[in-house]
């Protein structure tokens, strides 16, 4: 690995093009080395796992909405849909709307968390829709999601963007761009300018993430990659793009990252340096293997605590119940605390009417409920009867966190083995017993008690699309995902599973389109 040094520059101290930060990702998208077997095992496992929650939720508003707006531009030779047809095709950047909203809808897939948070399954269903309608093959597939894997984990190592209040769409707007690059093998100089007008396009602010959290959740990656599609298309065609997008002297580094944190305090906006690690020439593309998947339908933060709240349940049970409960505190780290916790200040995460996306949001409610039924879904563990119920209310409000400052070391620890996403917890009973417990990775992890393989991604599509799928399309995709490296173009077109005629609900509402 290279470590890059990525600073603001002023107009006139110009920037030499191959010293800025979207050439060096251009150079690493339009490197031609082969993806190493593990990481293209972990390939397939993700694409298993974004059917997995985008088959499960092909009804729920947000897609049919995303579908509906695919819909209004079919396009021979084009890309396909969850859910859909085989024969039935879209125009590349609309396949991606609507199939990385259904990827995103539920929080269910995998995750990378470092200076900044990411679910980096997010580029496949753009690069998987350019391969469609391009006419790429399995390899060339591996080889581009291998690439925005890469190019999206370590910009997420070194560029925080939730301390700006910058969604983190802002990293995928570039890495899906150097994906579709590679899948295309494109020059370095096309992918460079993507690269950049990618970033451009998809700076929006955590708003999205905030307080009444709405279903743009669920829309704002898919945007990023639909962006990045459209970036790279300009491109091919000899358009350009800001530079240098990220050091330029009004760019987001001087003006909306750490170079305005300098201003703020009276120092240099263009002294603030960024390191960003890529691979070097030759070197094979691995991150995908640091990346790691969700068990449980929730932010990533509590799927340790879900664990621990399963066996915690348990103890409360024997010791007299939840009823005996005065308050639980979750000592945690910064992040938990103050984005999902009672850090964050937001009342809606207490509220019994919030919506879905607020709730998956409130480690509270998460913990709560996770404590009382000893399991978690998908689907009911977010039901309005849910979270309206009386007893789960009141332990609910009894429930906060506390940012504490080891976990928020080991959070940020450039150590794997050390890195954590858990918490202590400590429950007080009325009779001022207390119980302890703590867990810093989910179960699920690589390092953690039962790490997901194959076998748990098969589990996982299993359970939440044997109630959808026919179980002769089931066992046609996973035969099929399973072969991905070797797969033609004409059988990438049906990568995507097809649900049963008559399954799919379709949204009435008229719109532009």
């Amino acid at each position: 690995m290279i470590t890059h040094a990525v600073r603001a520059h002023r107009s006139r101290d110009p920037l030499k093009r191959e010293d800025q930060l979207a050439w060096k990702i251009a150079e690493c998208a339009a490197d031609p080395v082969e993806v190493d077997a593990e990481a293209t095992d972990m390939i397939v496992n993700r694409i298993i796992d974004n059917a997995s929650v985008a088959i499960a939720s092909l009804n729920r508003g947000p897609i049919k909405s995303a579908r509906a707006m695919a819909y209004a531009h079919p396009r021979k030779g084009g890309a396909t849909l969850f859910g859909a047809p085989a024969n039935e095709t879209f125009c590349a950047e609309w396949a991606a709307w609507a199939n990385g909203t259904a990827v995103r809808e539920l929080d269910y897939h995998d995750t990378f968390l470092a200076a900044d948070y990411s679910h980096p399954g997010d580029n496949i269903p753009a690069v998987l829709a350019v391969a469609q309608q391009c006419g790429r093959d399995g390899r060339a597939l591996v080889r581009g999601i291998a690439t925005a894997y890469e190019v999206q984990v370590n910009l997420v190592k070194a560029i925080c963007l939730h301390e700006h209040k910058i969604d983190h769409i802002a990293h995928i707007g570039p890495s899906a761009a150097a994906g579709v690059g590679t899948l295309l093998s494109l020059p370095t100089e096309q992918i460079y300018q993507a690269v950049q007008q990618g970033l451009h396009t998809t700076i929006t602010t955590r708003q999205s993430r905030k307080g009444e959290i709405s279903s743009w959740k669920a829309f704002a990656p898919a945007y990023a990659g639909k962006q990045a599609i459209e970036a790279v298309d300009r491109c091919m065609r000899g358009e350009g793009a800001p530079s240098p997008a990220y050091e330029g002297e009004d760019g987001p580094l001087a003006w909306i990252l750490n170079g305005r944190t300098a201003r703020d305090k009276g120092g240099s906006p263009y002294e603030p340096t960024y390191y960003v690690p890529l691979p070097e020439r030759g070197e094979p593309k691995r991150a995908i293997l640091e990346t790691y998947t969700k068990e449980h339908s929730a932010e990533y933060q509590s799927q340790a605590l879900i664990d621990l709240a399963f066996r915690m349940g348990k103890e409360i049970v024997k010791r007299g119940g939840f009823e005996k409960v005065k308050s639980i505190v979750l000592h945690t780290s910064h992040h938990t605390h103050y984005v999902i916790g009672t850090g964050s200040g937001d009342p809606q995460k207490m509220d019994p009417n919030a919506s879905r996306e607020t709730l998956d949001h409130s480690i509270m409610y998460i913990f709560a409920v996770a404590l009382q039924d000893g399991e978690w879904h998908h689907v009911k563990s977010y039901a309005p009867e849910r979270a309206k119920r009386a007893d789960t209310v009141r332990l609910w409000h009894k429930i906060s966190t506390v940012e504490d400052a080891e976990w928020t070391r080991r959070y940020h620890a450039h150590d794997p083995k050390e890195k954590a996403f858990g918490a202590r917890v400590v429950v007080t009973f009325e009779d001022g017993s207390t119980l302890t417990d703590e867990l810093g990775i989910a179960n699920a992890h690589p390092f953690g008690a039962r790490p997901f393989r194959r076998p748990e991604y098969v589990k996982k599509f299993r359970t939440l699309t044997d109630d959808i799928l026919d179980p002769k399309e089931s066992a046609r995709f996973l035969d099929l995902v399973q072969r991905l490296p070797n797969l033609s173009a004409a059988e990438l077109l049906a990568l995507n599973p097809v649900a049963p005629r008559g399954y799919l609900q379709e949204n009435a509402a008229r719109g532009i389109f």
